[in-house]
């Protein structure tokens, strides 16, 4: 049996282990992987001149009604695991109009090892490029360690719209550890550069400063130059049981970012929302 089957394998049996009491199998030292996504614009539509799928990322062109593109990423395996590296790199040439993302939710696992999993997505966006990067939640499983950084390069003309959503464990189950960074340039400027932590060992993160025993977390970030900004934030759903949101420009540009927590996905994907539909009435 080759490597690569052996590993899938290997991952299959940690799927099946993981209701149980049993260490999870998997591969001692981990996976390396990395998927590159490349768009450019050859005068009339949107091209993927680069699709490579590796490791647990599967790429798959999918249909779109006009000249843009949109890839969906499907998982071929469990990951992340703890001691994985992995690597998402996407680029929207110049013009290029680029929509990823994702088949399913992503889970993140205990592993054979308690060394953390890293996950980074790297996000280009060219002159006059448009780039959506809109997964599916991120769930943080009990027993998980990972770290997720987001660095993202745009170009002053450029448009990007980032939705980043996380599960903090599955029902009934307290969450992994989960350190996610998001770092976002604008024309080689600063834009946005920030760090949340969640799960034991980190301090205070369910307190009513930071969770308030919500389990679900997440931000949207939407750059656009011709977009006007708002002076003041906005809060939504103020002391709302369901979560509540708030709406913020942020000072290196044409950018807003909202930050939001709810008890479930599902009223999280609602605030979102919500928060998108604001910023483009702006």
């Amino acid at each position: 049996m080759s490597p690569a089957a052996q590993l899938v394998n290997d991952r299959a049996a940690l799927a099946g282990a993981l209701s149980g009491a049993e260490e999870p199998a998997g591969h001692p030292h981990g996976v390396r992987a990395t998927a590159r996504i490349h768009a450019a614009y050859n005068g009339r539509v949107t091209t993927l001149p680069q699709l490579r799928s590796d490791g647990p990322f599967h790429l798959r062109r999918m249909r779109t009604d006009g000249s843009s593109a949109k890839v969906g990423i499907i998982g071929a395996m469990s990951a992340p695991l703890g001691g994985d590296r992995l690597t998402i790199d996407v680029t929207a040439g110049d013009r290029a109009v680029l929509e990823v993302t994702t088949a399913a939710a992503t889970l993140a696992l205990r592993g054979p090892t308690t060394a953390p999993a890293t996950y980074d997505v790297r996000l280009t966006a060219g002159e006059h490029a448009g780039l959506r990067w809109l997964p599916q939640p991120l769930i943080s499983a009990a027993g998980s360690n990972l770290r997720q950084t987001y660095t993202v390069e745009l170009a002053a003309t450029a448009r990007l719209l980032l939705r980043e959503e996380q599960l903090l464990g599955r029902t009934d189950e307290d969450p992994g550890h989960l350190v996610s960074r998001l770092l976002v340039r604008r024309a080689g400027r600063p834009l946005l550069d920030q760090q949340t932590a969640y799960g034991a060992p980190e301090p205070g993160w369910d307190g009513p400063a930071v969770l308030h025993g919500h389990r679900a977390v997440g931000q949207l970030l939407l750059v656009d130059p011709e977009m006007g900004t708002r002076r003041d934030p906005v809060l939504l759903r103020e002391g709302s049981q369901d979560g509540s949101a708030v709406l913020t420009p942020l000072a290196g540009g044409p950018a807003l970012l909202a930050t939001a927590v709810a008890p479930t996905s599902s009223a999280l994907r609602e605030l979102l929302d919500e928060a998108l539909a604001h910023a483009l009435r702006e």
